[in-house]
């Protein structure tokens, strides 16, 4: 199994997927929206891989992203159109979607239009957007913030449950280890899935090496694979992992974002976990 100690979390449905009960759920998609044509080029793709896999996708892509080094880096197409083109991959494909906000109104307007509401990692302490998200009803996912302890995450996802909405993933990206590299410490999967919550492994932000490449962040995507086995073997509910046709000239996060056309090396390393898991319980 994937994730370990199923009744200990709170299971619940993000779009015609379940968390928390066994299923491996999969966030995928490009960092931002560059374009419409290259969204559903993706989602396409993805949803292919969903129905021929039998794979749990929810599409991810921001509309706009609000934390950025340099005034000049490419951010987004903004929150109306973003929301549009969103609209427009799930009308095509059917997949479920999630985008990050970043105030309280950006959460209510993409809760009409999204399946799942993300707190950037920066943003997780922000009190008034993680009351804001809950408030819509709609599953939220908090990224841990590079500062925090996993533990401190209970008392982030309490805000939402407070706010009466205890749909709450909690995301590991990794924690900052000095300047210009992050480090995940594996420990935190289960530390965060002991207070009750479904958790993520966030596989390609973890790997970025902030402001290491000239005002942008770089990053060691070599490491991807076989740090998506660590999670894996830890006990995770999620895998998020931003994916792009051609992540060399990608607009954002182009050292850490998956090419788009190697995702069954995504698939293999999960399939392999579940057959070594197997095999170790028979």
């Amino acid at each position: 199994m994937t994730a370990p100690d199923q009744a200990t979390v709170r299971g619940f449905t993000i779009g015609p997927h379940t968390i928390g009960c066994g299923q491996l759920i999969w966030i995928l998609g490009p960092c931002v929206l560059e374009s419409a044509d290259l969204a559903l080029r993706v989602a396409e793709r993805l949803a292919e891989a969903a129905m021929r896999g039998h794979h749990a996708i929810i599409f991810k892509a921001s509309y706009a992203k609000a934390n950025r080094l340099r005034g000049d880096s490419y951010s987004g197409p903004g929150l109306d159109e973003g929301l549009e083109i969103l609209q427009r991959v799930h009308a095509a494909t059917g997949l479920p979607l999630t985008t990050d906000v970043h105030t309280a109104f950006e959460a209510h307007a993409a809760a009409d239009v999204v399946d799942l509401l993300q707190i950037p990692a920066f943003l997780c302490r922000q009190t008034d957007l993680v009351v804001a998200a809950a408030s819509t009803g709609k599953p939220i996912n908090i990224k841990k913030g590079q500062f925090l302890a996993p533990a401190d995450m209970g008392h982030i996802a309490d805000k939402a449950v407070q706010a009466g909405n205890d749909k709450v993933i909690l995301t590991e990206r990794g924690s900052t280890h000095g300047y210009g590299d992050l480090v995940v410490d594996f420990r935190a999967l289960p530390i965060m899935r002991g207070l009750g919550f479904p958790v993520c492994y966030d596989a390609s932000h973890s790997l970025q090496t902030p402001g290491s490449a000239g005002g942008q962040s770089g990053g060691r995507r070599e490491f991807l694979l076989p740090l998506l086995r660590a999670a894996l073997a830890v006990g995770v509910d999620a895998v998020f992992c931003e994916v792009h046709p051609d992540p060399s000239v990608a607009l954002s996060d182009r050292e850490t974002q998956w090419p788009l056309a190697q995702l069954d090396e995504l698939w293999r390393v999960a399939e392999l976990h579940h057959e070594t898991t197997l095999r170790a319980d028979a």
